[in-house]
């Protein structure tokens, strides 16, 4: 068996079944001990991201609007536009509904992450601030083996998901509609990242602060146009969602058809994909947050989920439907922008291209700085810039190599990352719960 059948298999057994309702349970878990904040707590958390940006003479590097833009800048990717066509193409219509459900327990993953990332931070030797799973498992749970491990599986996955297959990704695209040869895309990202990244957090907050709304608002738009103009088959596509996620989707033109089981896996699957909600990364991002209130900066944390989700995925999926393509037998990336082409001729498909191409920037931008905390952890400031500049490396040769190998890589390591963090969320909730007690009003009055 070849090295590339070898992960295979161990990537199915670490995103099988198992990891599925260890993610998913643990969102369950969670909402039930902070009784379901977010559903009582979702609009007070939305108004905290206009009530202001930071707090008089708080620590930290970035604005808490700056933190969430950087970790939505890792988050909103691929997922959002191929992950959703995915999931419909392998679980038919009602893998959407399964989403959502993700979606609305992911939210308090999401909190609590943010919650102990802010808790358990800590001010390195140059000033800046660094947490996240690494720090809550070794101080807040005192297992520094398990925290160290949670570090280096995300300091490898940077290099695959958030560098190679994200560069690999633009080059096609880029050749496919423009004829540019995907040596000069790698180069031309590889640059792009770099000038960001090499400036540290501070640098990337202002970035991802202006690029991420651009760029969600601009897909959103593209979106909207298209559901305007199908305005009378939402129902229709509503209900598609809501049947098929009990009853079997029957095959029709060139859909094959999905079971129930089918659309609750691939549903499951592709929404923990694209919020990340359990993997431990955006919590990194929240740790570098100007506050003096953890719970403030998780009641932030949690509208990621449903901006990334609830929103954009619901957007792509809607697209898909109303339009028909679904039943056409395409998927990935192709489905999504034969349904914008199809909604938006001769210029959806290029929404969908610049989509693409923004989307995977961003998430490159977001995964240099996971990876490079992670790996300060475990090597310390001076392993920082190095990082940097291989990181950049990557994502060159990575516009011209055939990444499916990587795919597979980089799966299997963030399922090596999200265990660790769910231990220590599962370990940490009664602190959670204590923290949400004693500072929620708090946190909700903060400007």
């Amino acid at each position: 068996m070849d090295p590339s059948q070898i992960i295979a298999h161990v990537n199915s057994f670490v995103w099988g079944p198992y990891m599925l309702i260890l993610l998913v349970g643990t969102g369950i878990y969670l909402s039930v001990r902070l009784k379901f904040i977010q559903f009582s707590k979702l609009v007070p958390a939305l108004m905290l991201l206009v009530k202001g940006r930071e707090q008089e003479d708080a620590r930290g590097d970035i604005t808490p609007l700056q933190a969430l833009t950087t970790a939505l800048s890792a988050t909103i990717g691929t997922g959002n536009i191929a992950g959703v066509a995915t999931a419909i193409y392998l679980g038919g219509p009602g893998a959407i509904f399964w989403m959502w459900i993700c979606a609305v327990f992911g939210m308090a993953t999401k909190f609590a992450e943010a919650v102990l990332a802010v808790k358990y931070r800590r001010v390195l030797q140059d000033g800046t601030m660094q947490g996240g799973p690494m720090l809550y498992i070794s101080e807040g749970l005192g297992l520094k083996w398990l925290g160290w491990l949670f570090a280096l599986m995300g300091a490898i996955s940077a290099f695959g998901i958030g560098s190679m297959v994200q560069s690999n990704s633009v080059a096609v695209v880029i050749k496919g509609h423009f004829h540019v040869p995907e040596v000069v895309t790698g180069f031309i990202l590889a640059l792009l990242t770099g000038t960001v990244i090499i400036g540290g957090i501070r640098r990337i907050g202002k970035v991802t602060e202006r690029l991420v709304p651009f760029m969600g608002l601009f897909y959103v738009a593209g979106a909207a146009a298209i559901l305007v103009t199908n305005l009378s088959r939402i129902p229709e596509a509503i209900s598609l969602i809501l049947t098929h996620a009990f009853t079997p989707a029957s095959g029709v033109g060139g859909f094959a058809g999905a079971g129930v089981a089918q659309a609750i896996r691939y549903g499951v699957a592709r929404g923990v994909f694209s919020n990340e909600a359990g993997l431990g990364s955006a919590p990194i991002a929240h740790a570098a947050a100007k506050t003096r209130d953890p719970v403030h900066q998780g009641l932030i944390a949690m509208t990621g989920v449903f901006f990334d989700t609830i929103i954009i995925c619901t957007m792509t999926a809607l697209v898909i439907l109303t339009t028909g393509v679904w039943k056409n037998g395409m998927t990935s990336s192709s489905l999504t922008y034969c349904a914008f082409e199809t909604g938006l001729p001769g210029i959806g498909g290029y929404i969908v291209t610049v989509g693409l191409a923004i989307f995977a920037y961003s998430t490159m931008i977001g995964w240099a700085y996971y990876g490079e905390e992670c790996i300060e952890y475990i090597l310390g400031i001076k392993a920082r810039m190095p990082y940097r500049f291989v990181f950049c490396a990557v994502i060159a040769l990575g516009a011209f190599q055939k990444v499916g190998l990587v795919w597979d890589f980089s799966d299997t390591m963030n399922g090596a990352m999200a265990i660790p963090n769910l231990i220590g969320l599962i370990g940490l909730s009664g602190v959670l719960v204590q923290e949400t007690k004693k500072r929620l009003k708090k946190a909700l009055s903060l400007k």
